[in-house]
């Protein structure tokens, strides 16, 4: 069954892989300053950095999502059940919307506050805000806040998944995502 996993076909393509793990660190890394970011020291100025990085996963993630569209996936290991490749499916999906929508909403809350704070990519070039005001700000920072937990418990389900698809079904599930180590042995 693992060895499945590198036939032609059976593997998400390389790009995929790229941006799979690009987009996975940059959020998991961006989700614990969102939500850590006032135990953290206060001379730390981490919400630029949130913030940057924030639009860099949403720039990402549109990307992938063309990728994705261009694509196909590789197709679930024969043995899964109809409902589970149904709840895949939903949950991949459920992913790029809060992969595009979470940024974005950070997007119009900045845009939208009262008192505008600079917004630039990691210092290189100011980014422009949206043309919205304070009350689509204030309804955007509920729906970031809410849309980041949302994005916490489903990236924890998602994890969970893998690891049961690998360490006790163990089929290529896992695997098929996973980069491929070189070796120096000739192939």
């Amino acid at each position: 069954m693992v060895a499945d996993a590198g036939r032609t076909g059976h593997r998400y393509t390389r790009g995929a892989i790229a941006f799979h793990w690009t987009i996975a660190a940059a959020i998991l890394f961006n989700l614990w300053l969102g939500l850590f970011h006032e135990s953290l020291p206060g001379n730390w100025r981490v919400m630029p950095v949130h913030k940057a990085l924030g639009i860099t996963v949403l720039v990402l993630s549109l990307a992938r999502l063309g990728w994705r569209l261009a694509h196909r996936p590789p197709p679930f290991p024969p043995a899964l059940p109809r409902w589970e490749r149904t709840l895949a499916k939903t949950a991949h999906w459920t992913l790029y919307a809060l992969m595009i929508g979470v940024p974005l909403s950070g997007w119009l809350m900045v845009s939208g506050a009262a008192v505008r704070r600079p917004l630039d990519w990691f210092g290189l070039f100011p980014l422009p805000f949206l043309p919205v005001g304070p009350s689509v700000g204030g309804a955007a920072h509920e729906a970031h806040e809410l849309l980041g937990y949302a994005t916490a418990a489903l990236l924890l389900v998602h994890i969970l998944a893998a690891l049961r698809h690998h360490l006790i079904l163990r089929d290529d599930t896992l695997v098929r995502i996973l980069p491929r180590l070189r070796t120096s042995q000739p192939h």
